[in-house]
């Protein structure tokens, strides 16, 4: 039995995030992990669409508070008009509970705008060997990225 409460956010792999981002010019890809990961591992590259990834944490590192000010802060950073937020972490569960924050808040305060999560995110599931990278994920299905 399911706790969740929290409203429903579909899920898009990363094609069809990338497919999204290139067709949607008010679609907005949210990159929610930290700092250390942005700078460490890199992070979806979405020069050839003309923008970038808004980066914004979820959790703070090292201890992994998470950000209260999330939803309201990445709306006031981005917008409200956005049509659609897609939010990416490194493989799917961060992201989701951000999405879900802020698709909270766009409710309650009545104001359109889908939030979707990027199944598998940047890096994807662990292989056989206890790495990421290889199985699903951006970077596995060979999406634009860079190093920061």
């Amino acid at each position: 039995m399911s706790t969740d409460t929290g409203p429903r956010v579909p899920e898009v792999g990363p094609r069809g995030a990338w497919e999204i981002l290139s067709n949607d010019a008010d679609a907005v890809l949210v990159d929610v992990r930290t700092k250390a990961e942005w700078g460490f591992v890199g992070g979806p590259d979405l020069s050839a669409l003309g923008r970038e990834a808004v980066r914004r944490e979820w959790q703070h590192w090292p201890d992994m508070a998470r950000d209260p000010a999330f939803a309201p802060g990445l709306l006031e950073e981005v917008g409200r008009d956005a049509s659609r937020y897609l939010f990416i972490c490194r493989s799917g569960a961060r992201s989701m509970q951000a999405a879900r924050a802020v698709a909270e808040l766009l409710s309650a305060e009545g104001r359109p705008g889908e939030c979707l999560n990027v199944a598998e995110g940047f890096e994807g599931d662990l292989d056989e060997h206890a790495h990421r990278g290889t199985l699903n994920g951006w970077k596995a299905c060979g999406l634009a990225w860079r190093q920061t």
